[in-house]
């Protein structure tokens, strides 16, 4: 029922270090059509630098930019990290600044991974009329920075009316785990419709035509009991 989980890739982003600091230089580096950000952590320094805003952009719009990984190209050193936060323009919605946490191999980062179904189609429970609940979209999970899935991929394929997918029927890469472990929380369920089902529908006209029978059987027996 659960697909194996796709590693997020690594990906490479161009940044340039800002020599300057404040409200002031990162107006000036916005007015340049880049994004002013901060790169920290690993015991070091932090480093201000900038990035082209529509790469960015680009990035934001995957709706996977603060679970991937980047390698950030800063002059000739490059640097690991994973975006921690990004602000937004409140009127207009895109990417003003951006801030980058270093990792390592041991580093461990919590993340929200997005939830995939497959099979809709087959699934049997949907077939006959099931409706699926998506409890949650999304799932929370401590991660190896180097091993953050890509999404969490649940296959509906053989489920029927009544069945759910729990946290514990997920296989997880080794050293990945959910963040919330004091329960086997719900992810998503195959659930009746309000109307009920074909099946519900199907019983419900055998029982009436059994109840027609009877009714019937019963005024025979009063018309012979007159007779008599």
């Amino acid at each position: 029922m659960i697909m194996e989980n796709k590693m997020a890739d690594i990906s490479t982003m161009q940044a340039e270090v800002r020599e300057r600091v404040g409200k002031g230089s990162a107006r000036a580096t916005r007015r340049e059509g880049k994004v002013p950000a901060v790169v920290y952590g690993l015991g070091q320094a932090p480093t201000t630098i900038s990035l082209a805003f529509n790469h960015v952009l680009k990035e934001v719009n995957t709706g996977r930019f603060e679970n991937t990984v980047y390698e950030l190209q800063i002059g000739k050193e490059v640097e690991r990290v994973i975006p921690r936060d990004v602000q937004f323009d409140v009127v207009k919605d895109f990417p003003i600044h951006v801030d980058f946490l270093r990792i390592s191999r041991d580093t461990k980062v919590d993340v929200s991974v997005s939830v995939h179904f497959l099979n809709e189609d087959t699934c049997e429970g949907l077939k006959r009329g099931g409706v699926l609940n998506i409890v949650r979209h999304e799932i929370e999970l401590s991660c190896p920075a180097d091993s953050i899935p890509e999404e969490i991929v649940i296959d509906l394929d053989g489920l029927v009316i009544g069945d759910s997918v729990h946290i514990s029927a997920v296989s997880l890469p080794e050293g990945v785990e959910s963040t919330i472990t004091d329960r086997d929380f719900t992810i998503a369920t195959i659930a009746a419709p309000s109307g009920g089902t074909d099946e519900d529908e199907d019983e419900a006209v055998e029982g009436e035509e059994g109840a027609e029978g009877e009714e019937g059987a019963a005024e025979d027996g009063e018309d012979g009991d007159n007779a008599e």
